[in-house]
């Protein structure tokens, strides 16, 4: 931390900022945007999240092996655009995530699986215009624990909309990642003053090592192949 931001961070101290809201009893993966249109460096909407990937794959493993939640998102937009309204005006590269492309697949790292849930977005975050709150609440989930890009915009938006649906929210700092570190210091900073505990990988980990491994029962396994068939 540096020194403006620990300056920044005693003041807000001092006016009842950056308290811990902490972690439920059953927690959910949230995976933001984590697609070839913005894992590959040469679109141009990528960057290179090689490191955030592997710590997402770390996760991953771990919430798979627990039995818990898994939700990805990704973008696309017809052909036409007309699903993308003033959001394609301001990023017009936005254009390469039209729907059937390789640039709205989940980066290959990280493959889901049939019982993760998929979140076909059009704004930045992940509750949008979405059934994500719909299907965290079905799962019984407490806690979101977001991994992604980018750190200042769907990574952001989402955290922020996790706090406002009533969710512990997790930002694993070494998990999420954006085009140019300014960007991405000064959001986890907000993040973490205002909406989200900012954790690294490893405590997560840590976390979930707490938790009893539950066996999904054959309802819980048919519930989740529904979901992950489009619902």
């Amino acid at each position: 931390m540096n020194d403006w931001q620990k300056d920044t961070l005693a003041s807000y101290q001092s006016k009842g900022f950056a308290e811990r809201s902490g972690y439920g009893e059953r927690p959910a993966l949230l995976i933001v945007d984590f697609i070839q249109g913005f894992t590959d460096p040469s679109s141009p909407l990528g960057g290179d999240f090689s490191a955030e990937l592997a710590v997402t794959r770390q996760l991953l493993d771990a919430f798979h092996d627990h039995a818990l939640p898994v939700a990805f998102t990704t973008i696309e937009y017809e052909p036409d655009f007309r699903d993308a309204g003033v959001f394609i005006k301001k990023v017009p590269s936005l254009a390469v995530l039209v729907r059937g492309s390789d640039m709205c697949l989940i980066d290959e790292r990280i493959p889901p699986r049939s019982v993760d849930y998929i979140v076909s977005k059009k704004y930045a975050s992940s509750f949008f215009g979405t059934n994500l709150d719909t299907y965290l609440k079905t799962q019984g989930v407490d806690t979101v624990v977001i991994t992604g890009c980018t750190t200042s915009g769907c990574v952001r938006a989402s955290a922020v909309d996790s706090l406002q649906y009533g969710y512990n929210t997790i930002v694993v700092r070494d998990g999420v990642g954006d085009r140019a570190q300014g960007p991405h210091e000064a959001n986890l900073f907000d993040m973490d003053a205002k909406y989200a505990d900012v954790v690294p990988g490893q405590e997560v980990l840590d976390y979930l090592d707490t938790l009893k491994v539950s066996a999904l029962s054959e309802s819980d396994k048919s519930f989740q192949r529904w979901w992950s068939q489009g619902n």
